[in-house]
């Protein structure tokens, strides 16, 4: 269970969700450049309520409802930006990359870098990632990983409410193309958020969220919140487990992990997504290829199963990492 402390005088507590709104309204005030697309996001608010209220504020020219068509949706977007716009569209759920797959690996990816750098592609791809309540198989799925093995692309996965609106912020003053991983099931917790508008989450900065000396732990989006309740049960146990968000997978601060594994000596890399080729194997690899001879014990990865995932709630949940997989992993690796 999620809970909601205190924040500094200078934040405020808010929700993940509502985080989400604020990035976009306040970048929609500051830079009229910036649009929005997708389906229902002006009427409904899209499937998740994420943009509700901004189009009676920046009326249906800049938040544009579309059809069912996701190939128009972000094809649409990398022309825009060609014509000196700054789009965020919105695809109802990730795994609708792959119906616009064409127009996000290689027109968002490659037109840049094909075209001799004669313009930007500041595209903003919103994406909705991962488990919440048995949406099945095809609305489910985890898929940073494809996009990290597309250059050309950047990735962010936040899992706070702070980092959600501030990398947000930082994705849409990009001149490159962003996926934006937005984990479903984080949209209703609520965290501290900077009262100013002017606070931004830069790329490939990891961020400590719990300092540990046993034990280092690199854990994304839902499973962030996960890793660190097992480090509170662990460590009236001795394991004093240090928790690292990478934040964006695309650039990645394998230095602040390195720095962490030569102090602890141990690594261990949960996420949701399925194990085989997931990120968790690409942190691995950079770890022992810097830091070989500081690890006592093999990488381990805790990880979502190579199935598809089942549209019963609790079923689904078994396909995922649970805070008590990642305690009894831990457990096992402090003994190696």
């Amino acid at each position: 269970m999620t809970t909601t402390q205190a924040p500094p005088a200078t934040d405020r507590v808010t929700s993940y969700s509502r985080a989400i709104n604020e990035a976009l309204a306040e970048e929609m005030r500051r830079d009229e450049r910036v649009f929005m697309m997708g389906q229902d996001i002006g009427t409904l608010g899209g499937v998740f309520g994420l943009t509700r209220g901004l189009q009676e504020e920046f009326g249906p020219v800049r938040v544009r409802d579309t059809a069912i068509n996701e190939t128009f949706i972000v094809g649409g977007a990398a022309g825009a930006a060609l014509g000196g716009t700054i789009p965020v569209v919105e695809l109802q759920f990730a795994d609708f990359l792959f119906t616009a797959a064409d127009e996000v690996f290689h027109k968002l990816a490659k037109w840049r870098y094909m075209h001799g750098g004669q313009f930007t592609m500041p595209v903003v791809v919103r994406l909705p990632s991962g488990v919440v309540g048995g949406a099945g198989a095809e609305h489910s799925q985890s898929l940073e990983t494809i996009a990290m093995h597309v250059p050309g692309l950047k990735v962010a996965v936040p899992a706070t409410p702070a980092d959600a609106k501030g990398l947000l912020k930082s994705a849409i003053r990009d001149p490159n193309p962003v996926l934006f991983f937005e984990h479903k099931g984080l949209y209703r917790i609520k965290g501290p958020v900077p009262e100013s508008s002017d606070v931004l989450v830069p790329f490939g900065s990891a961020r400590v969220a719990r300092s540990g000396t046993n034990l280092t732990v690199v854990a994304t989006g839902l499973m962030l919140g996960r890793a660190l309740e097992a480090a509170e049960q662990l460590a009236p146990r001795g394991i004093d487990m240090e928790v690292i968000d990478p934040r964006t997978l695309v650039p990645l601060d394998i230095d602040t992990i390195v720095a962490s594994v030569e102090k602890t000596h141990r690594l261990m890399v949960v996420h949701e997504a399925s194990r085989t080729a997931g990120f968790g194997a690409e942190i691995a690899t950079q770890v022992q290829e810097r830091a070989f001879f500081s690890l006592d014990a093999p990488v381990w990865r805790v990880c979502g199963t190579d199935t598809p995932l089942p549209q019963d709630p609790d079923l689904e949940q078994a396909c995922i990492p649970s805070t008590d997989d990642i305690v009894t992993a831990a457990l096992a690796l402090a003994a190696v």
